[in-house]
């Protein structure tokens, strides 16, 4: 396996970037999970898309590779770097598995996994990042391969603009 799991379009304002002693957190749900508890990917390794409003890609990158900074990390980077105001979602792919405990699996470095596996996984990754109008089937990561949806952390990001909306409605009816 090349990839083990990964994160579509999850949006820049609902990531906890830390305060204080806080560090912050990169929470996600295994997709299709009943109950979960949630995963925190801030130091998964991989590679990254970010997009604009309109979900145009504007920027590709790695975490974890030459640099060793790990895809939480990049992802604060690039608050304040050249892209800063150009992104407002990301998606990640990432290499280090989920162990049922809910931690990232330690990294290791292992035998180079199929060729077709990997050609699989890179197809995947770029048909999931661009999403080319042309490719109806999809991606091909197999059954091993796990999605995670964004987690909200409503306690440390505070609700969003629809949240907000919904509570003033709600409170004006009364």
């Amino acid at each position: 396996m090349l990839i083990y799991n990964y994160g579509l379009f999850w949006r820049k304002d609902w990531i906890h970037w830390g305060r204080g002693s806080n560090a912050g957190h990169l929470n996600g749900m295994k997709a299709g999970a009943k109950t979960s508890i949630p995963v925190d990917f801030r130091d998964q390794q991989g590679v990254y898309c970010l997009y604009d409003e309109s979900f145009k890609l504007v920027y590709v990158g790695q975490a974890g590779g030459k640099n060793d900074q790990r895809l939480f990390q990049r992802l604060k980077q690039h608050r304040e770097d050249a892209v800063s105001e150009r992104w407002s979602r990301f998606s990640w792919f990432g290499i280090r598995q989920v162990l049922q405990s809910g931690l990232l699996k330690a990294e290791k470095y292992t035998a180079h996994p199929d060729v077709g596996d990997v050609l699989n996984h890179i197809e995947a990754i770029l048909i999931a990042a661009a999403e080319p109008v042309q490719n109806r089937q999809g991606g091909k990561f197999g059954d091993h391969v796990e999605q995670y949806l964004q987690y909200r952390d409503i306690e440390n990001v505070g609700p969003d603009t629809k949240d907000m909306i919904r509570e003033l409605w709600a409170s004006s009816k009364k």
